[in-house]
C-alpha cells in the first residue's frame, strides 16, 4: 500500500496528513478500529482527541464502546473514555469558520433581521408575491389576520431555507450577493423565485457579519494557505502560524455519518492538508461502494441525472440507500482531487483477504476487505450478508441456505393501533428476555417515528414498579419491572411549566372554552398552586356546566367572533353567578344586578369558590398582559410572569422554574425591539423553542431506550424494535416547498426527508445483531378494516422473503390482549402462549367461560326492621321506584352514572330534556306565585338558553305550554297556593310527617311539565291521603294532577274526597308495602304496575291482556321509524336488581315472600286510587 501524502511541517517537524475514509457495514467494527487509532497517543499528551458524531445517542454509545479499548488493563473491561472531545458537525464548522452560538446567520437568529427586511420591503415591485402572501394589500378582517399572522413563520422558513442554501449551495448565495440570479447548479433562477435573491442582498446589507458563503470560502482558503503549519493544540514549541483561534489536534475523526453537506466536505478536505482527518462511515455494502467509485468521482450532479442506482443489485439498497449512495458522490470529489486521501473498507467478518489499487489520479489510495466468520444462521444474518455483498440470491441459493425452522430473527407484527402495538411489543420483549438469560434491557433499542404519540403508551406498559401482585392479588406484568428511558422528547413533555406556557399561549387569542380552562386547571402545577384535588376539580366542572359557561372570558373577549351582545356563557358571567350563589339563595327567579345566583353552593364551598375566582382572575390578567405585548421580549416576559402566577412546584422540582425562565428568555434573546409580533407569531416561536432536543444522558442508561429514528441510527443492538411503521406516518409526508430553490432541481447529497427516513430504516436493519422486531397498524382499531404497512416496510418484507426459503410471516394480532389466541399454544406464536399478562389470562378465561344469567340480588328477603317515622317525601319516592328505594335506603347502594362532559358549544337549540328542565322550573315558579316576566328573565340569565333571539323564541314556546297549564290551574279554587304540614299516626305507632305544597283551599294540585303519567298520579294520590288522614272528618280534601296531554292539550286527572278512615286505611296499606320494600326489591315498577291495573281493574280475569299491556311498559318498544323507547327494565336501578334485559316474568316472582309479586301488590296500591278517580281529561 502506498504511503499517504507526506506534508513537511514548519520548524522541521514532519507530519503525515491525509483524508482517510474507513467504511464498514457494522458500526461496532468502525468503533473498534477507531479505538485502535485513538490508542496511539498524540504527540502532545495534553491534547484532546476530537471525534465528530452526528447525534447525542451515537456519542453516548461510542464513548462506552471506546472505554473497552482506551485505558484498559489486561482484562480489557476496566477502561475509560477520557481525553476525547465529542462535537457535532455544526460545532466543528463553527470552530473552523470562527462562528459561535450567537452567530446572526443561524436560522433562529437570522429570523429577526429578516423580519425587519421583509417589513421594510412589503409593497415593493420585486416583493409582490411575498406581499400578497402576508396580506400587505388586504383590507383589515379575517383574511388579513390570517395572512398577517404568517409573518414569523414565513420569516423562519426563509431563514432555514437560506441556511440550507449556505450548506448545500454556497455558490448560489455568492452569485446572488454579486448580482447574478442563478440556482447554483448552472441554471438561471426561476422567475417566480427571483425575489429571494433580492431579499438575500438586502439581508446581507442589514447584517453586519459576513454571510455564510463568504466565511466558508475564506475558511477553506485559509486552511489551504496554512497547510504547512502544524496543528493548533500541539506543544507550544511546536506551534506555528495557522488560522486564528483554531485549536484542533493533529488528527480528528468524523464517525457514523450517512450524509455530509458539500460545504462540510470542502472544509474537511482543506483541513486534511494540515491534519489527519478520518471519516468513519457506516456503509451497507463495501462492494457497492467500490462499484460506485468511478461514478462518485464525477462529484455532485443533478439528482435526475444520477445513474448510480443502476449499479445497485439488491432491491433494498436501491430503494432505501439513496442517502449512502449520494454520500459517495459528495465525497467523490475529495477522492478525485487527491490531497492524500485514502480509503479502506471491511466486510465485518474477520478473515484477512486484502486488495489494493490506485485511484484515478494515481495517488496511493488503498482499499482492503475481509470475508466471513462463517455462513449466517438466521434470515436476518443472510439479509445483512446479501446487503453487504449487494447480492440477490437465486432460487438455488435460497433453498441451500440453512436457517432454523423456528427462526424469529425478523418479526413483523400487524396490530390494531398504537396502543396495541405497545402491548404486543411488551410481550415480544418479555419473551426474548425469558428465552435468553444473557439478554439484558440495555441490549434492546426501541425506535419510532412519532415518539410523542407512543411515549405515554410505553410509560403505561413498562416500568410501573417491581414485579408482584396488584390489589386483587393478580400477578402484575413482568414488563413492569423493566426500566424505560424516553429520549428526545419535547421540552413541554419534560418540564410541566413549559407545558403550561404552551397551553396558555394556545388559550390566548382563542375562544377560551370551558374544557380548555378545566384542562389547564387540571395540570399538576396549577393544581398545586390553587390546592385543587380531584373532588375540587369535579365540583368545578359541575359548577361550570350548571352556570352555563361555554367560552369567552367576557363580552369583550367575544368581540372578534361578533358575539359580544350578551354575556351569557362567558367565564365572567358564570363566575358572577358562582360568587352570588355563595351569599344568596337561588330559590325562585331572584336576580341581583342582572345576575342569577347559582344554586348548590354551600357554605362549605366558600374557600373553593375563592380559589377558583383567583385562578380565573390570574388567567384574565395574563390574557390582558399578552394582549398588550408587542415585542418578543414583552411576550416572553408576560408569559413567564403569567405562568409563575398560575403554577407552583415542589422544592425538589424548582429547577423547572429556572428552566422556564431560561427557555423563554432565550426565545427572545436575539429579537429586535423594533419588530412587533402577533399572537400567531409567538405560537410558532414557542413551538420551535419547545421542540424535542435529545440529551446525551437520555441514552444507554442500562434500561430500555426509546427514541426517534435518528439519535441512535446505525448503533448496533442485539434487539432493534421499530414501532409505528404505519403507512400514514413513515416515511414523513413532506409536501414540496414551492419557495425552495433546491427542490426545483435537487442535486445529489442535498437533504430529502423521505430519502432520509428510508435510509434510517436501512440503518436499523443493519444495526440489529440478533433480532429485528417491527410493529405497525395492520388493522383499524375501530372498524377492523385492513391497513397496509409503510411502503418501505413492505419492501423490507418482500426482500426478507426472497432471502431464504424460511417463511417470513406477518403476525396479525387480535384486537384485545385477552383474546384466547394470545394465551394458547396454537394461537399467535404457535409454540407457546404469546402473552405473559396474568390479568389477560383471567379475562380470557372469563370470556371463554359459560354465559350465565346474573343471579338474584337476594336469594331471601332481609330481616324486617321496625320503622316508626316515615317522611312523606320518602314514601312518594319509594313508590316512584321501589328498586331505588330498597337499594338506596336499605342497602345504601347507588348506581354509577357517566359524568356529563362540559359543553364548549353555545346552545343553538334545546333538546327535549333541556326544554323539560326549563319548563318544569318555570312552571314551579309560576305555581309559587312569581311573575311570568321575572321568571322568563331569570331563565335568560341562567345561560342555558340559546343566545340572542334564538333563546327568546325557545322561551316563548316553553312559556306558552306553561301558561296553558297555569290556565287549567286557574279553573280551580281562587285562593293563593299555600303549604300544609301533615302529621299522621297510624297503627303500630308509625308516624308519617311532611309538607304538601300547592294547596288552594281544600284542593291540592300537582302540575308537571311532563306528560301526565302514573308517577304523577301516585304522588298526587299519596298527598291526598296524607291531607285527608291528618285533617278533620268533614274537611273533604280533593286532589288534581295536571300535565301535558296529546296534541298540545292539558291532561287532568282528579281524585275525589274520601272519608278520613278510608284514607288512613289506604295510607296504612301503602306503609305496609313500604315496610316490605325495605326487606327486598318489590316488583312494582310504577308504569308497569299501572298498566297491569288498568286492565285488571276493569276485569280481574283478563290477566293475559294485563300482562301484554304491562310488558309494553317493562320492555323496549321499537318504533316504526327505527327508533326505540326504553322500558322500565332499562332503568339503572332495575338493571342492578334484575340484570340487563330481564324478562317480564321476574315481576311475577315474590321476593319478600308470598303475596309480594306484581299481580298481588299492584291492586293493593293502585285499586284504591283508580276507584277514587273523579274525572279524567
Amino acid at each position: 500500500m502506498d504511503s499517504p501524502a507526506r506534508v513537511v511541517g514548519l520548524r522541521g517537524y514532519g507530519l503525515t496528513v491525509a483524508l482517510h475514509l474507513h467504511r464498514a457495514q457494522r458500526t461496532d467494527t468502525l468503533a473498534d478500529e477507531l479505538g485502535e487509532l485513538l490508542a496511539s497517543p498524540l504527540p502532545d499528551p495534553f491534547a484532546q482527541e476530537v471525534v465528530v458524531v452526528p447525534e447525542q445517542g451515537i456519542e453516548r454509545w461510542l464513548a462506552q464502546r471506546l472505554s473497552h479499548r482506551l485505558g484498559t488493563g489486561e482484562g480489557g473491561q476496566d477502561g475509560v473514555c477520557a481525553g476525547v472531545t465529542f462535537l457535532r458537525p455544526r460545532s466543528l464548522v463553527t470552530m473552523l469558520t470562527g462562528r459561535d452560538d450567537d452567530d446572526p446567520w443561524l436560522p433562529q437568529h437570522l429570523v429577526w433581521p429578516l423580519l425587519e427586511v421583509i417589513d421594510a420591503s412589503l409593497g415593493q415591485p420585486w416583493c409582490v408575491a411575498l406581499s400578497r402572501h402576508l396580506g400587505h394589500d388586504t383590507a383589515p378582517g379575517d383574511l388579513f389576520d390570517v395572512r398577517a399572522g404568517r409573518r414569523y413563520s414565513v420569516a423562519l422558513r426563509l431563514a432555514r431555507l437560506f441556511h440550507r442554501y449556505g450548506q448545500s449551495r454556497p455558490t448560489m448565495l455568492t452569485d446572488w450577493r454579486e448580482g447574478r440570479d442563478t440556482d447554483g447548479a448552472g441554471c438561471a433562477l426561476d422567475a417566480d423565485l427571483a425575489w429571494q435573491a433580492e431579499l438575500w442582498r438586502l439581508l446581507v446589507t442589514a447584517v453586519d457579519v459576513p454571510p455564510p458563503d463568504v466565511r466558508h470560502a475564506e475558511t477553506v482558503a485559509a486552511l489551504r494557505d496554512g497547510a504547512g503549519a502544524p496543528p493548533q493544540g500541539t506543544r507550544e514549541d511546536m506551534r506555528g502560524d495557522g488560522i486564528d483561534g483554531l485549536d484542533l489536534p493533529e488528527r480528528l475523526s468524523l464517525f457514523g455519518h450517512t450524509r455530509l453537506a458539500v460545504t462540510e466536505v470542502e472544509l474537511l478536505e482543506a483541513l486534511a492538508l494540515s491534519r489527519d482527518v478520518h471519516l468513519w462511515l457506516p456503509q451497507p455494502s463495501t462492494d457497492l461502494w467500490e462499484r460506485l467509485t468511478p461514478s462518485a468521482c464525477e462529484g455532485v450532479v443533478a439528482r435526475v441525472e444520477d445513474s448510480t442506482s443502476d449499479l445497485v443489485r439488491h432491491p433494498l439498497l436501491a430503494s432505501l440507500g439513496r442517502d449512502s449512495r449520494e454520500l459517495a458522490r459528495v465525497l467523490g470529489a475529495a477522492l478525485r482531487d487527491g490531497r492524500g486521501a485514502t480509503s479502506s473498507g471491511t466486510n465485518d467478518d474477520g478473515r484477512g483477504a486484502t486488495s489494493s489499487g490506485t485511484d484515478d489520479d494515481g495517488r496511493g489510495a488503498t482499499s482492503s476487505g475481509t470475508v466471513g466468520h462463517g455462513a449466517p444462521t438466521s434470515v436476518l444474518g443472510w439479509l445483512q450478508a446479501d446487503l453487504r455483498d449487494d447480492h440477490v440470491p437465486d432460487e438455488a441459493e435460497r433453498l441451500a441456505r440453512s436457517v432454523p425452522q423456528d427462526d424469529r430473527s425478523i418479526q413483523i407484527h400487524a396490530c390494531h393501533g398504537p396502543a396495541r402495538q405497545v402491548e404486543v411489543l411488551r410481550e415480544v420483549l418479555v419473551g426474548l428476555l425469558e428465552d435468553d438469560p444473557t439478554l439484558e434491557p440495555r441490549d434492546v433499542l426501541i425506535m419510532c417515528p412519532d415518539v410523542e404519540t407512543y411515549a405515554p403508551l410505553i410509560g403505561a406498559a413498562f416500568g410501573l414498579g417491581d414485579h408482584g401482585t396488584d390489589a386483587e392479588g393478580v400477578d402484575t406484568h413482568p414488563a413492569h419491572r423493566l426500566r424505560v428511558r424516553l429520549a428526545d422528547r419535547s421540552l413541554r413533555a419534560t418540564n410541566p411549566l413549559l407545558a403550561v406556557a404552551d397551553r396558555f399561549v394556545g388559550l390566548a387569542g382563542g375562544r377560551l372554552t370551558a374544557s380548555e380552562v378545566l384542562d389547564l386547571a387540571a395540570t399538576e402545577p396549577v393544581r398545586r398552586r390553587f390546592r385543587l384535588d380531584d373532588d375540587d376539580l369535579a365540583t368545578m366542572s359541575r359548577w361550570v356546566g350548571d352556570s352555563g359557561i361555554r367560552w369567552g372570558y367576557d363580552q369583550a373577549g367575544r368581540a372578534p367572533f361578533a358575539l359580544d351582545v350578551e354575556p351569557q356563557g362567558t367565564w365572567r358571567f358564570g363566575l358572577d353567578r358562582l360568587l352570588l350563589g355563595v351569599t344568596v339563595s337561588a330559590d325562585g327567579p331572584l336576580q341581583v344586578g342582572g345576575v342569577m345566583p347559582l344554586d348548590d353552593v354551600g357554605s362549605g364551598s366558600v374557600d373553593l369558590v375563592g380559589r377558583i375566582s383567583e385562578l380565573l382572575a390570574r388567567i384574565g390578567d395574563g390574557l390582558d398582559q399578552l394582549e398588550r405585548a408587542g415585542t418578543a421580549s414583552e411576550w416572553m416576559d408576560g408569559l413567564t410572569e403569567t405562568v409563575l402566577a398560575l403554577t407552583d412546584v415542589p422544592t425538589r422540582e424548582r429547577w423547572q422554574v429556572g428552566d422556564l425562565q431560561r427557555t423563554l428568555s432565550s426565545a427572545a434573546r436575539h429579537a429586535s425591539e423594533e419588530v412587533p409580533l402577533r399572537l400567531a407569531d409567538v405560537r410558532v416561536l414557542l413551538a420551535d423553542q419547545l421542540a424535542g432536543r435529545p440529551s446525551r444522558a437520555s441514552f444507554r442508561t442500562g434500561g430500555l431506550t426509546v427514541c426517534t429514528m435518528t439519535p441512535m441510527r446505525s448503533v448496533p443492538h442485539r434487539v432493534v424494535c421499530l414501532l409505528g411503521m404505519d403507512d400514514d406516518t413513515f416515511p414523513r409526508q413532506q409536501s414540496i416547498d414551492g419557495d425552495d430553490v433546491l427542490a426545483r432541481r435537487p442535486l445529489t447529497g442535498e437533504r430529502d426527508a423521505r430519502s432520509e427516513d428510508r435510509q434510517l430504516l436501512l440503518d436499523a436493519v443493519l444495526a440489529a445483531r440478533e433480532q429485528l422486531v417491527i410493529a405497525y397498524t395492520g388493522a383499524d382499531e375501530h372498524s377492523g378494516g385492513p391497513c397496509p404497512p409503510a411502503v418501505p416496510l413492505g419492501e423490507l418484507i418482500d426482500a426478507a422473503r426472497e432471502t431464504t426459503a424460511a417463511p417470513i410471516e406477518v403476525v396479525h394480532h387480535p384486537l384485545q390482549p385477552f383474546d384466547a389466541r394470545n394465551l394458547t399454544t396454537d394461537g399467535v406464536s404457535g409454540s407457546r402462549p404469546f402473552s405473559f399478562d396474568r390479568s389477560a389470562l383471567l379475562a380470557a378465561r372469563a370470556s371463554a367461560g359459560p354465559r350465565t344469567a346474573p343471579g338474584r340480588l337476594l336469594t331471601t328477603a332481609l330481616p324486617s326492621r321496625t320503622i316508626k317515622d316515615i317522611s312523606l317525601a320518602d314514601l312518594i319516592s319509594f313508590f316512584d321506584n321501589p328498586a331505588r328505594g330498597f337499594l338506596r335506603d336499605r342497602l345504601q347502594v347507588g348506581v354509577s352514572r357517566e359524568a356529563e362532559e362540559v359543553s364548549d358549544r353555545l346552545p343553538i337549540d334545546l333538546d327535549g330534556l333541556q326544554k323539560w328542565t326549563v319548563g318544569d322550573r318555570a312552571l314551579r315558579a309560576r305555581m309559587a306565585g312569581h311573575d311570568p316576566r321575572s321568571i322568563y328573565r331569570a331563565e335568560l340569565l341562567r345561560g342555558e338558553l340559546p343566545p340572542a333571539g334564538l333563546g327568546e323564541a325557545t322561551l316563548e314556546e316553553i312559556g306558552r305550554a306553561v301558561e296553558l297549564l297555569m290556565g287549567q290551574l286557574a279553573l280551580g279554587p281562587s285562593e293563593d297556593p299555600r303549604s300544609v304540614d301533615v302529621e299522621v299516626t297510624l297503627p303500630g305507632d308509625v308516624r308519617l310527617t311532611g309538607t304538601v305544597d300547592g294547596v288552594r283551599g281544600l284542593h291540592v294540585v300537582d302540575a308537571t311539565y311532563s306528560r301526565l303519567g302514573p308517577k304523577q298520579l301516585m304522588a298526587s294520590w299519596i298527598r291526598l291521603l296524607a291531607l285527608t288522614a291528618a285533617g278533620a272528618d268533614d274537611e273533604g280534601w280533593e286532589a288534581s294532577a295536571l300535565g301535558k296531554g296529546s296534541r298540545g292539550k292539558v291532561a287532568r286527572t282528579s281524585f275525589g274526597a274520601l272519608p278520613r278512615a278510608a284514607a288512613r286505611s289506604h295510607l296504612a296499606a301503602l306503609i305496609d308495602v313500604y315496610s316490605l320494600g325495605q326487606t327486598a326489591p318489590l316488583p312494582l315498577p310504577v308504569k308497569t304496575a299501572h298498566a297491569w291495573m288498568q286492565v285488571v281493574h276493569r276485569n280481574p280475569t283478563h290477566r293475559r291482556a294485563a300482562a301484554q299491556k304491562a310488558v309494553g311498559e317493562w320492555e323496549l318498544t321499537m318504533l316504526k321509524n327505527g327508533g326505540s323507547i326504553p322500558g322500565e327494565r332499562d332503568d339503572a336501578w332495575w338493571r342492578l336488581v334484575h340484570g340487563s334485559a330481564a324478562p317480564f316474568e321476574v315481576l311475577l316472582e315474590a321476593p319478600a315472600g308470598p303475596g309480594t309479586d306484581l299481580a298481588t301488590l299492584a291492586p293493593k296500591i293502585w285499586a284504591p286510587a283508580l276507584d277514587n278517580v273523579g274525572s279524567m281529561s
